[in-house]
């Protein structure tokens, strides 16, 4: 069976592979299986939007897809930026000004009152458009400053008490076993064990 992971991204097509490649004969991005599509992420949840392009992906294809969505929650905000994540500055993808526009935000707020997490929606939709859906958490703090140069988004300024350090200090593969993403893909494999036992 087929997979078409919704996204071109190379370190998140490793992963999803290293996880998924029992489950699916071929696991391919969208440019290597030729499809040229942006979706339009309007839904209200991770969830939303990750299906919606998991759905529009299988129904170009005809195969199974697999999309998630995912982003930062800071207690601190009400749990923004959330679904924001990506153009908290108003420039889509700008990884400085977002990390700026945060500091900003949190200016003097304590360190105790610092707590966000990283949270992933992963949905895989299969051609008959049954869905299987997993989320997935990632737990930390917000330093005072970025640290580190692994990783990308916010991970410079997501500090891990129990690591002592902050994402962009871990080594890729260090990141990839405990992250959000993992934790959802994880979650997605233990239910499609359980639908093909049952």
């Amino acid at each position: 069976m087929k997979l078409i992971i919704a996204s071109n991204n190379a370190h998140k097509l490793v992963e999803i592979r290293a996880i998924l490649g029992d489950a699916f004969d071929e696991i391919l991005s969208m440019r290597e299986a030729g499809i040229d599509h942006e979706t339009v992420e309007d839904g209200q949840t991770f969830l939303e939007n990750a299906e919606k392009k998991a759905r529009e992906i299988m129904e170009i294809s005809g195969c199974c897809a697999l999309a998630d969505d995912s982003g930062l929650c800071v207690d601190a905000l009400g749990g923004a930026p959330g679904i924001y994540s990506a153009r908290f500055s108003g420039v889509h993808g700008d990884d400085k000004a977002n990390n700026r526009k945060l500091l900003r935000e949190l200016e003097g707020v304590p360190d105790r009152d610092r707590g966000a997490h990283f949270a992933c929606a992963m949905v895989l939709v299969r051609p008959d458009g049954s869905a299987v859906r997993a989320e997935g958490r990632m737990y930390g703090v917000i330093a005072h400053e970025e640290a580190g140069s692994n990783g990308f988004g916010y991970d410079p300024l997501f500090y891990l008490p129990e690591r002592g350090c902050t994402n962009a200090q871990l080594l890729p593969e260090e990141k990839n076993a405990i992250s959000h993403r993992a934790a959802a893909l994880h979650a997605l494999v233990a239910q499609l064990e359980k639908k093909t036992e049952a």
